[in-house]
């Protein structure tokens, strides 16, 4: 396509470990946008907003806290947010903040997982943002020294423990390796990212992994909190929303390309799970570009 998604240069000095900016606006007019530093993005009084990241599209409420990572694409757009004083507080730091010894320690455990799985994008329920919402207000009037520091860090310390958050991007989409100690879930996983356009039989699943095709089902929906038929539409739809972004490819080019046997079929299921059509959301996407 034309029209790139654009890759921010942040405000963030290589000698800060954080960049915080405090602010109150009455539009969303900055495009969808990636960057190499996380960022973890408070808004309130944004109701009706539409945020995008990755190929999660939806609207939020009144308040919303998320927070995007390893180069992931977000945005917000104004939709049918009609508040006049929307507040927003932007926290970036770099990827080498912690350190990947520091990261490895036990007592870092929660932030480490927090920060990988920042990578398909997180989105906070709204009870944590309450939990953590004096924290947040804390952190924007502190200077940001030391004391700064520690404030940070205890807040994505609390928000790791709370735990009370979902994943936005898909796998396929953000280019990452779904998470899971299980052995044999990942070198199905694996399999299945690597021959997605294709028939899949259950059958062929189980025998990769030495099991039943009923004993393998119970077995990846416990690990998976999927069933193995739901986690392959993910990872085509993945896959598909990715094309839909990044090229000009035909909607039924693209529904063929990733293992979806007819077109019908493909929208009914990427509207159920997207909440639009395959059109609607590669206008958005377009639409989001071209804000700048």
């Amino acid at each position: 396509m034309d029209d790139k998604i654009i890759t921010e240069i942040t405000p963030l000095s290589g000698k800060d470990c954080f960049y915080l900016v405090d602010r109150f606006k009455d539009r969303f007019t900055f495009p969808v946008h990636r960057h190499n530093e996380f960022e973890l993005n408070f808004l309130s009084n944004c109701q009706g907003a539409r945020r995008i990241v990755g190929d999660s599209i939806e609207t939020v409420d009144t308040c919303d806290l998320v927070l995007v990572g390893h180069g992931i694409e977000h945005g917000w757009l104004q939709h049918e947010c009609c508040t006049p004083a929307i507040r927003e507080i932007t926290i970036q730091f770099s990827e080498d903040l912690f350190g990947d010894v520091f990261l490895a320690k036990n007592q870092m455990a929660g932030i480490r997982n927090l920060l990988i799985e920042s990578a398909n994008g997180v989105a906070f329920s709204m009870a944590t943002v309450w939990k953590v919402h004096s924290k947040l207000e804390k952190l924007s009037t502190t200077e940001s020294g030391f004391r700064g520091l520690l404030d940070f860090m205890d807040l994505l310390n609390e928000l790791a423990e709370l735990g009370d958050y979902r994943l936005l991007a898909t796998s396929s989409f953000a280019s990452v390796n779904p998470a899971c100690d299980s052995r044999r879930v990942q070198k199905v996983q694996a399999y299945i990212d690597e021959n997605y356009r294709q028939d899949i039989r259950l059958a062929d699943l189980a025998d990769l992994v030495g099991m039943t095709p009923t004993a393998f089902s119970r077995f990846f929906k416990l690990r998976t909190g999927k069933s193995i038929s739901d986690y392959i539409i993910d990872v085509r739809l993945g896959h598909a929303s990715r094309m839909l972004v990044d090229s000009t490819t035909s909607i039924a080019e693209i529904c063929y390309d990733c293992g979806f046997n007819n077109i019908s079929n493909f929208n009914r299921i990427f509207k159920k799970k997207k909440g639009q059509s395959p059109k609607i959301f590669r206008d958005i996407y377009q639409h989001h570009k071209k804000l700048i």
